[in-house]
């Protein structure tokens, strides 16, 4: 690891997820299938953690979140997380809502390309977490839904008012977060929530193909364009255009754009280093 990026070693294994890092794709897999996945306070930890930890890590280029058997999440758990948020005071139901909410915003922060492997159903805080991904690829059996008004709370939870109007537009976003209801795979596709809709046969090898070319890729020029997406949601055209040119300025004296050029006038494929 960079003597930049941290002193202390990468945490290898979670308690409350599975987790593995194989030629530069980590792979993070939801494993409570007798519960569609639902999360826990300890998991929603978990992954603010890791999210924080990734960026740090050498090993790591691209990031794939997934689930296990029918769900990808079904979002928080109405035993382990509502039922304890009952009894909780103001102040630590703000504790807690303001921890999931960081799992969002270290998503869109983390440099890293983040895949959303959608395997089954993705509701409320799961739905969420797929939406906060770069790219998302369902299952034909998939489906999602934004139901937190369907448990009277609101809509915009953990940054959905924010993220769904950009992805979707404002009328459909609207829609779903005040109805709730069900999106099945070919309607999240129709409307550009999802990137892509396989059989459900093919979800694993089709997730693994685009993050392997993610992987292989120019990973500076991918962390760079990540930012750029973000940054510019909320700029003004002359502010995106001087941030255009700065970092394409940068990035013009980093070591895989040279690789680029000597590549091309050698007739080969570049080798990229992320550097």
């Amino acid at each position: 690891m960079s003597a930049f990026r941290g002193s202390a070693a990468p945490t290898q294994s979670w308690n409350h997820f599975l987790f593995a890092v194989k030629e530069g794709v980590a792979t993070l897999t939801f494993d409570r299938p007798q519960r569609l996945n639902a999360l826990t306070f300890q998991v929603y930890a978990d992954l603010r953690d890791l999210l924080t930890e990734l960026p740090q890590r050498d090993d790591v280029r691209v990031l794939v979140v997934t689930g296990t058997g029918r769900g990808f999440s079904s979002g928080g758990d109405v035993n382990e997380i509502i039922g304890e948020l009952q009894k909780m005071d103001p102040r630590d139901l703000l504790a807690f809502t303001r921890m999931t909410g960081t799992v969002t915003q270290r998503m869109r922060d983390c440099p890293l390309p983040i895949i959303a492997s959608v395997n089954g159903v993705a509701a409320g805080a799961g739905a969420v977490i797929a939406l906060a991904a770069d790219l998302r690829i369902m299952a034909a059996s998939a489906t999602f839904s934004f139901l937190f008004t369907k448990v009277g709370l609101s809509g915009g939870d953990m940054g959905s008012a924010y993220l769904l109007p950009r992805l979707v537009g404002l009328g459909r976003a609207t829609e779903l977060l005040l109805l709730g209801e069900l999106v099945t795979a070919q309607r999240a596709l129709a409307i550009g929530l999802a990137n892509d809709v396989v059989e459900d046969s093919e979800l694993a090898a089709q997730t693994a193909g685009l993050a392997s070319r993610l992987a292989d890729g120019p990973a500076l020029a991918y962390a760079a364009t990540k930012m750029l997406i973000s940054k510019q949601l909320e700029m003004s055209l002359g502010a995106a255009l001087e941030l255009d040119s700065m970092t394409q300025a940068l990035l013009m004296k980093s070591a895989d754009h040279t690789e680029f050029y000597a590549a091309f006038r050698e007739g080969r494929e570049a080798k990229w280093s992320g550097r």
